[in-house]
């Protein structure tokens, strides 16, 4: 969603537009040492430590999703279950350094995907979110709400030609520009996140919106001006900055809802922003998780996806 999805029905006078398989893989463990007993030691085999069992495969980006309620909530929890070591392994070798590794990308990918799928059914999103686990099922119902909401702001556009991506900062220093951001003027980091995710996907999208907003935070240039404290438009610190001061003169951190809605003056934005932080509150995890996001274009053939493995373009 984001920006891409929601270029088209942005109000001129808003000031903004818009990771197991190899954590899967568990250390058999024999058994060892010494017969304290005095008896015969054990075998060599038993000695041996058993081997890992085979990894499992990734999703296939493009990959087929189930129709019905029952497959959709298999997927859903197999999803969850490889996703968090997935990116609890990443989280250790420092985001801020390396690259997510395909296991995340590649699961993230098919949580999304799954959750657009249910976003635009209501009824099958009731009957999937109803098979499912309590903690995948409050997950669940947030982001595809998010997910619909953004959609409800989508126009339909069929030039992929105008939109203009590229490669994200890393993670790692994403959060630490929201944290930073958040600290300094009292905004909750999450908040910070949440919007940079709804509106450039972390930065891959990099053309202008159809009002002229720019940079990862999508700031109309008069506006940044205004709150941009002297930085640069395009850069993301200096662009998460320019947006918590904004949230900060707009009434946040006592009234999120107020500032957010001065953001962007539409409840279905205010609403998906509060989920994806909510859900971001909640599970550290997923910031990591929604940093893989990929960006869709809603076009009149359906969704088109435009970044990550397997893009349609």
């Amino acid at each position: 969603m984001g920006i891409v999805a929601c270029v088209n029905r942005m109000s001129k006078r808003r000031y903004f537009a818009l990771t197991a398989a190899a954590v899967l893989l568990v250390a058999g463990c024999g058994g060892g040492g010494d017969d304290e007993s005095g008896g015969t030691p054990p075998s060599p085999a038993a000695t041996t430590p058993a081997p890992s069992p085979p990894a499992a495969p990734l999703p296939e980006p493009n990959g087929k999703l189930a129709k019905d309620p029952e497959g959709l909530a298999a997927d859903l929890e197999r999803t969850h279950r490889a996703l968090g070591p997935a990116v609890d392994a990443w989280v250790r070798s420092d985001p801020g350094r390396t690259g997510p590794p395909d296991a995340v990308v590649h699961l993230a990918l098919r949580q999304q995907r799954l959750y657009r799928v249910l976003a635009g059914d209501s009824g099958l999103e009731r009957r999937t979110i109803a098979r499912l686990s309590g903690a995948v099922a409050g997950q669940t119902r947030d982001n595809v709400t998010a997910v619909a909401k953004l959609r409800e702001l989508a126009k339909p556009e069929d030039d992929l030609g105008k939109f203009r991506t590229r490669e994200p900062p890393r993670a790692g220093v994403l959060l630490k520009h929201f944290k930073d951001a958040g600290k300094r003027f009292g905004i909750d980091w999450r908040v910070l996140a949440a919007i940079m995710l709804v509106e450039t996907k972390y930065g891959r999208v990099k053309s202008p919106s159809w009002a002229g907003a720019q940079g990862p935070m999508q700031f109309l240039p008069a506006t940044w001006r205004q709150f941009g404290m002297g930085g640069d438009i395009h850069d993301p610190r200096d662009a998460v900055m320019g947006a918590a001061n904004y949230l900060e003169s707009s009434g946040a951190p006592d009234d999120y809802r107020r500032a957010l809605h001065a953001y962007n003056p539409t409840p279905l934005y205010v609403e998906a922003v509060q989920r994806h932080a909510r859900r971001m509150r909640k599970d550290p995890r997923a910031f990591y998780a929604y940093y893989n996001w990929q960006v869709f274009v809603v076009t009149t053939r359906g969704d088109v996806r435009i970044t990550g493995p397997g893009a349609r373009r």
